[in-house]
């Protein structure tokens, strides 16, 4: 809503547009991947965390061909394939210690996944001719509350609080604001299936900023990897 008061355009009345839906995707696709994630890495290591957050490739293709009563196109399973192949070499899946399984956290990714595809593919298919920027406050707005439940923000009033603020609030910004608000204004445009396989281009960007940022080491498997990951992406948008 911060965001929504210095873009003009945007002062609309949100309750004329399809915001019980827009509420609703917050609540089950923001809100509840964040939280399902979360616990996943309470109790898997980061590399098993994305690998099953990743599924949601294949999981919003699915939902695509379900609702529109479809069979997937030869590209998008090829580019599903090629997509979940790159995504093991990218985080390095050779030095997974696998000792960390655990069947809950399992459980926890998989459900990240599942309302992180969710929220991609519902939002593609709200038809809503409000403003981007109203349509992910309203879906902001809705996540906060859960998460406030969830994650009582107490820990902003001890010794740290307000360097802790500083970092949460730039955190939420380049996290939850500008994901949302991109995703409102390109699914529309390239559809859920589309959006998905772009969605996937996060993990390579994640990899080469921690490799830049703070010199994270990078082996040949994973930028192979990450190169079958944009691989992917071009032949789902294979015509032939």
């Amino acid at each position: 809503m911060v965001v929504n008061t210095f873009h003009k355009k945007s002062w609309v009345n949100p309750f004329k547009g399809p915001w019980i839906k827009l509420g609703l995707i917050g609540i089950f696709g923001l809100s509840l991947t964040t939280v399902f994630y979360n616990l996943a890495l309470q109790q898997l290591n980061a590399s098993i965390s994305i690998i099953l957050l990743f599924q949601f490739t294949w999981i919003t293709i699915a939902m695509d061909c379900i609702v529109k009563r479809r069979a997937p196109k030869k590209a998008e399973g090829a580019a599903i394939v090629i997509i979940m192949l790159g995504t093991l070499l990218a985080v390095n899946i050779f030095e997974i210690d696998w000792h960390q399984m655990s069947a809950s956290g399992i459980v926890y990714g998989f459900l990240s996944a599942l309302t992180y595809g969710l929220f991609l593919f519902c939002t593609g298919q709200v038809v809503s001719k409000l403003p981007p920027l109203m349509n992910s406050a309203i879906m902001l707005t809705a996540a906060m509350p859960v998460m406030y439940i969830l994650y009582p923000p107490t820990v902003f009033v001890g010794e740290h609080g307000g360097s802790l603020l500083l970092w949460g609030l730039l955190l939420g910004f380049l996290g939850q604001v500008v994901p949302t608000v991109a995703f409102n204004i390109g699914i529309p445009r390239v559809g859920s299936t589309l959006a998905a396989m772009l969605g996937s281009v996060e993990l390579p960007v994640a990899v080469i900023a921690a490799y830049l940022l703070i010199g994270e080491p990078v082996s040949g498997l994973q930028w192979v990897g990450m190169g079958f990951i944009l691989g992917g992406i071009i032949i789902s948008e294979t015509k032939t």
